[in-house]
């Protein structure tokens, strides 16, 4: 007889046993299963992607999820185990994590049973029901043993797809998962300049945000403010309402049931409401609920270079004998619009230079609008001769066609750092080149198998992703990889590491899907001389490019850097590509405010709590060095990055002119600039007391009690006025401080001076 094996109750489990907590088998497969994280990690874990059952199924014993807070952009988490539940469905808990999983709070907290969610799967076992998932629309004969390929990976931590895959891949299609997107980043074609097609893009987006997709919609084709509206024989109200609706919509919507909506509103620097939009998020309850981006020509940033004009143009639909072709052709884009010989109309001009700083000083107070250069971007497009860019997805990585869409997954790079010994101190690592050459194959595989496996919700998503099978695959924990190597972040060192560690990935993802074109077949609009015509191709090594040129590839893309923030605070590792924020700091999300200690930095930290200088924070980074690793990455990333560069509270406008010119110099594709402070809301900070502001300043009351004496800021000024005086604009309104400005509450277009050091 073999003797029968019993895992080790995890130290959860037994703690609540030694408090005389009764737990239900669910309960303890949970804890059992999911003690690989830390408690952060664990808790978004639960709340994110395990699958939930009914709410009826709860019943005493279990383990739930609940809201401990009810905030509507703030809301808090924690977990408890189920102690009664009355004939009212009010629930009593025994609370494990939040305040009240403490010996003063008597560990228990009632709430309505509505408020409680249950998981019934561990960490093991998610990733055990995607990797059955993408291995599923193998050839039976095959699945088995790709099944235990991606499940090795996943488990290893060496592959973490991104948040749509972890929630809703499934090969039980009957499960409420069947109905969710497994793609994090969608595109809509630019709205239909008219009421119905505004409307109709609402819809398309409100249904796509609905099943958990992240949505970016250009701006470019609406008619400016102003314009005449024959129908109705009026005046357009402009891009930027229309934007504000799809703004506010965004902030009633509830993702896939686990987070709110996600949207990237877009605007073209030749369009006449173009500096409407770069102060749209100044102006309270305009656009709240979006990220904005201006995007940016070649031939402005030649304008710019060579001081010269700028015009504000749009098609001159008003001219009846282009009135039809006007409502067929247009679609956003006024360059191509231009080379057809239609005509347009010029509504004013300006100094290239004057726009730069405006744009670049609201960027400056507020870290919005963020810069993509979009004419670059569709020059280095792998789709350049037959899908244009026109949007990115609301986190800026991934630039798509109208009805793009892009599925992403990520290298955990910190797990090919094999430990090899110790000294002084402290680990010694190296990097394991094979493993990340291998995982780089296995990720094209398995993103590519998503494309089959995830569900469409409408037709022309469908279409648009199986003509050119876009992925995306990116990395997390490059800061955590580089200090166990012993590198600084943004050395010149670490941009050479840098540069080989990308260039592997890109080289084997593309291999790979070389290999995967011989074995299923190329994307359907693989036209490979075409293809390696495109900026990104061009810059691959010959041997590569001549291997395409025979037999094609599998996907038009391949590699892109999304933000990571969830998975990578899951993971407990730095996010993207970033540095860590600092090795101690506090996290607000829709989970609650958590304080966040980095245990690598424990393992070096010498007596006296100081760390060796391979320790490098985005706190302590120049943000010169930001640019400079993402420009590094960007020499193989075939999408786009997400990347901020941090800067002090102290970093001026003109330096932060310089950093936005000198990315462009170096070739990013866009770039965002936080400084430090710049928002009454920060998501992630070194202060205790962040929280209070946070929640203080979402329900529209900062108050100056709640901000430490240090943080505080001094009044505005405008013309000798304080805030709160009279407007010496209209003489009708009062001046506010909105962000780090003053500015009349009539919203008459007057503004103060900032609040500049």
């Amino acid at each position: 007889m073999h003797a029968i094996t019993v895992p080790q109750e995890c130290k959860d489990i037994k703690l609540l046993r030694e408090q005389g907590v009764y737990l239900s088998p669910q309960a303890a497969h949970i804890l059992n299963g999911s003690d690989q994280f830390d408690e952060l990690g664990r808790m978004i874990f639960l709340d994110r992607y395990s699958i939930k059952s009914k709410r009826e199924h709860i019943d005493k014993g279990d383990l739930v999820i609940v809201i401990t807070l009810e905030d509507r952009k703030y809301p808090r988490k924690d977990l408890g185990i189920v102690s009664t539940i009355d004939a009212q469905e009010n629930v009593t808990l025994h609370m494990i994590t939040g305040k009240y999983a403490s010996e003063e709070e008597h560990f228990t907290f009632t709430t309505a049973l509505r408020k409680c969610s249950k998981p019934v799967e561990s960490i093991d076992d998610a990733y055990k029901r995607v990797a059955r998932a993408a291995a599923s629309i193998e050839p039976v004969e095959q699945q088995e043993q790709l099944f235990q390929t991606f499940y090795e990976q996943l488990q290893s931590k060496k592959i973490q797809p991104a948040g749509r895959i972890m929630t809703g891949a499934n090969s039980d299609s009957a499960t409420y998962t069947g109905r969710l997107t497994l793609y994090n980043c969608y595109v809509l074609p630019c709205p239909k300049d008219s009421r119905q097609g505004i409307l109709q893009t609402l819809a398309h987006m409100v249904e796509t945000m609905s099943r958990g997709g992240g949505v970016g919609i250009s701006l470019a084709s609406l008619r400016p403010r102003y314009s005449y509206v024959q129908g109705v024989h009026g005046q357009s109200s402009g891009s930027v309402s229309w934007g504000g609706l799809y703004s506010y919509v965004t902030g009633l919507i509830e993702q896939g049931g686990s987070r709110r909506g996600a949207l990237m509103l877009m605007q073209a620097d030749w369009h006449p409401d173009i500096l409407e939009f770069i102060q749209s998020k100044t102006k309270m309850g305009q656009i709240e609920n979006a990220n904005i981006s201006v995007m940016m020509s070649d031939r402005f940033m030649k304008a710019l270079k060579e001081d010269g004009d700028w015009c504000f143009e749009f098609p001159d639909y008003e001219r009846q004998e282009y009135k039809e072709l006007y409502e067929k052709e247009w679609t956003g884009d006024l360059f191509a619009w231009k080379q057809k010989g239609y005509p347009v109309k010029i509504y004013g001009t300006i100094k290239a230079k004057e726009l730069w700083d405006k744009l670049l000083n609201s960027a400056w107070l507020s870290a919005e609008p963020g810069i993509v250069f979009m004419e670059r971007y569709n020059k280095m497009s792998n789709s350049w001769y037959f899908n244009p860019i026109i949007c990115t997805n609301p986190c800026g990585e991934q630039g798509l066609p109208g009805w793009g869409v892009c599925n992403l997954g990520h290298l955990y790079l910190g797990s090919f750092a094999k430990e090899v010994g110790k000294d002084a101190t402290g680990p010694l690592y190296e990097m394991d080149w094979n493993a990340l050459s291998e995982s780089s194959r296995v990720l094209t595989r398995f993103l590519d198998n998503i494309i089959d496996h995830t569900p469409y919700f409408f037709e022309e998503n469908r279409t648009n992703q199986k003509s050119e099978r876009r992925v995306g695959g990116g990395t997390l924990g490059l800061g955590e990889l580089l200090i166990k190597l012993r590198i600084k972040y943004g050395s010149e060192q670490s941009l050479q590491v840098i540069d080989n560690i990308y260039k592997t990935i890109a080289i084997n993802m593309y291999l790979e899907s070389v290999r995967l074109a011989k074995e299923k077949g190329p994307f359907p609009q693989c036209d490979a001389e075409k293809l390696l015509q495109s900026g990104f191709m061009q810059s691959l090594p010959e041997e590569l490019r001549e291997t395409i040129r025979q037999f094609g590839i599998r996907n038009v893309t391949l590699t892109t850097q999304a933000p990571t923030g969830t998975v990578g605070s899951m993971l407990g590792t730095s996010t993207g590509i970033e540095p860590y924020y600092a090795f101690e700091y506090y996290r607000q999300s829709r989970l609650g405010f958590h304080k966040v200690l980095i245990p690598l930095a424990e393992q070096y930290k010498t007596p006296d709590g100081n760390l060796p200088d391979f320790f490098v924070s985005a706190m302590n980074l120049g943000p010169v060095e930001h640019i400079k690793v993402q420009a590094a990455v960007q020499r193989w990333t075939d999408s786009s990055i997400s990347k901020t560069a941090n800067a002090p509270p102290h970093f001026t406008l003109e330096e932060t002119k310089s950093l936005y010119e000198l990315a462009y110099d170096l070739g990013c594709k866009g770039v965002t600039i936080y400084r430090d402070g710049c928002r009454n809301e920060q998501v992630l900070s070194t202060s205790q007391d962040t929280e209070k502001k946070n929640l203080a300043s979402a329900q529209g009351h900062i108050s100056a009690d709640l901000i430490p004496p240090s943080e505080q800021q001094p009044r505005s000024t405008i013309v000798g006025a304080d805030i709160g005086n009279t407007c010496p604009n209209c003489h009708e309104g009062t001046m506010l401080k909105i962000g780090g400005c003053t500015e009349c509450s009539k919203h008459c277009g007057f503004t103060g001076a900032c609040d500049v050091k």
